[in-house]
């Protein structure tokens, strides 16, 4: 079959573009590896979506995947590994050897946040352990919080809960913060923020919730610190590395792609956190969903 928009991942960014290209009458693939919902579905509570006061971060996604199916999309759960250009459409490769064909394609794979590596991380995420202060802070209002890391993303996250937190602990394994002076000095200015550089994660503390962390020098010393959460900040990894044919990736992975959404390569379209932006929220990811979309519909009647 071939279909008018193929989209390749299944989070916020994914299927509201799935659910504009459907209500603009276009048949649509949807293709995802792994769960629907993307990043989104793992946190605990979403208080910053329009018209609702607070909703969790899996129902959030299962009323979309939900809305979207009643839509009449199609669904494969496939592993995309390449895309390639046949001019008045594309062909879309699987891990399995699947090859599904479409006149337009929506690369909507997000970015994965980097983890630790360490026993229980993924059990504890949403558990004392997040990754955005802008959507989890305020559930850590007066307590301490840790955030490891000492880059820009991870200082700009510390400032943030700063403002809100009892106390803030950075844990940084290098000897030094490697994020802007600017950002460093109104930290050290701070009273509530402690900073420990030379360390690294080294144990995740408590059962079912987080209750700290085991900290380790380079000698080998250990320490226990009583966390109430724990933010990490050491980057994120964006999942475009099959599609570098089809569109440019800038040094760190992501589509080099402005607000139209558009790739070097007619008929090719990026929505979402793998596109190289400045603000990665729900709602900016449907909102490239929508703009990814729009001009794939306005593509199709080109050809």
């Amino acid at each position: 079959m071939m279909y008018d928009i193929a989209i390749i991942g299944s989070g916020a960014a994914g299927e509201t573009a799935a659910l504009y290209a459907l209500r603009a009458k276009k048949s649509v693939l949807l293709l995802e590896k792994g769960s629907f919902g993307g990043q989104i579905a793992f946190s605990p509570r979403v208080e910053n979506f329009p018209t609702r006061t607070v909703i969790s971060g899996a129902e959030f996604a299962d009323a979309l995947t939900e809305q979207v199916l009643s839509h009449g999309v199609d669904v494969e759960i496939e592993e995309v590994v390449g895309i390639k250009n046949l001019g008045d459409h594309k062909e879309i490769l699987t891990d399995t050897d699947s090859v599904f064909q479409a006149k337009s394609v929506i690369i909507a794979t997000g970015a994965r946040h980097r983890m630790l590596g360490l026993d229980r991380e993924h059990e504890l995420v949403g558990n004392g352990i997040s990754f955005c202060a802008v959507c989890d802070g305020a559930f850590f209002a007066d307590k301490h919080v840790g955030v490891v890391g000492g880059g820009n993303s991870a200082l700009q996250e510390a400032v943030l809960l700063s403002e809100q937190c009892s106390k803030v602990t950075i844990v940084q394994n290098l000897d030094e913060l490697t994020g802007e002076q600017a950002l460093q000095d109104q930290l050290r200015s701070k009273d509530n923020v402690e900073i420990i550089t030379g360390v690294t994660v080294s144990e995740l503390l408590g059962d079912k919730e987080l209750t700290g962390i085991k900290i380790k020098n380079a000698a080998g010393e250990q320490q226990e610190l009583a966390l109430d959460g724990l933010f990490i900040a050491i980057g994120l990894q964006p999942q475009n590395e099959p599609f570098a044919d089809v569109m440019t990736l800038d040094d760190y992975g992501y589509a080099a792609s402005g607000e139209d959404c558009t790739t070097k390569t007619p008929g090719v379209f990026v929505a979402g956190d793998c596109r190289k932006k400045q603000i990665r929220q729900l709602t900016t990811a449907c909102a490239d969903g929508s703009i990814a979309a729009l001009a794939a519909c306005r593509y199709l009647e080109t050809l």
